[in-house]
């Protein structure tokens, strides 16, 4: 947890890129019946009934020194996808990075085996040398930012149904295009010292280790 904290509060060193990286399920929902048009005064109303078509995922990174963020949506959460998307945003947007900070859960595709099995060997070597993985704990994902930003995401974009992995990635790519736009960032305020008073129970008693 210190480690996660501690990154966030420090200043990035020179040529370093910080990024917080998350993914998540997304089902797709298409309409049976047609919603009834929208009148003055009346809420959207949907019949309660829809078909399944299946589900796909949606990768989120957000940069902490710039506040942007980038997505992908992909028809699945493998290994490959997770190298891909890692090497498409260093390559497009931080060519020029000698460090990265990756915060990011302990999923078992978030690893450098993940390089080596979807790129060339060249490149996963360069990414090996280039990432350093900063992990949240167990059940601690709330540390991770990029879950900020899916909360927003899934309230401002995704409580509707949609169909098709094609609908949902307009919708995300106009978000994150609208959401860059108007420049919103995360103010992070909770601290190492704030951690250890809240969890103060977890700590060793000064001297217990001597």
């Amino acid at each position: 947890m210190e480690q996660v904290l501690d990154t966030y509060h420090r200043k990035p060193e020179q040529a370093e890129v910080r990024l917080c990286l998350d993914e998540r399920p997304c089902q797709l929902l298409e309409q049976v019946r047609e919603p009834l048009p929208v009148k003055e005064g009346k809420a959207f109303r949907e019949d309660s009934e829809y078909k399944r078509k299946g589900t796909c995922n949606i990768f989120l990174a957000y940069d902490i020194d710039a506040g942007i963020r980038h997505t992908k949506v992909t028809e699945r959460r493998t290994k490959e996808d997770y190298a891909i998307f890692v090497n498409e945003i260093l390559k497009e947007h931080y060519p020029e990075a000698e460090k990265v900070t990756l915060v990011q859960d302990n999923l078992n595709t978030h690893s450098y085996g993940s390089f080596f099995k979807a790129l060339d060997e060249v490149r996963a070597w360069q990414l090996r040398e280039k990432i350093s993985f900063c992990f949240t704990p167990k059940h601690a994902s709330w540390l991770n930012q990029a879950e900020i930003e899916f909360s927003a995401l899934s309230r401002q974009c995704l409580k509707q149904r949609l169909g098709s992995i094609e609908e949902i990635n307009r919708k995300v790519t106009a978000w994150q295009q609208m959401r860059n736009e108007q420049k919103v960032s995360i103010s992070w305020s909770y601290t190492t010292e704030d951690a250890r008073k809240t969890f103060r129970k977890f700590y060793p008693e000064k001297g217990s280790m001597n």
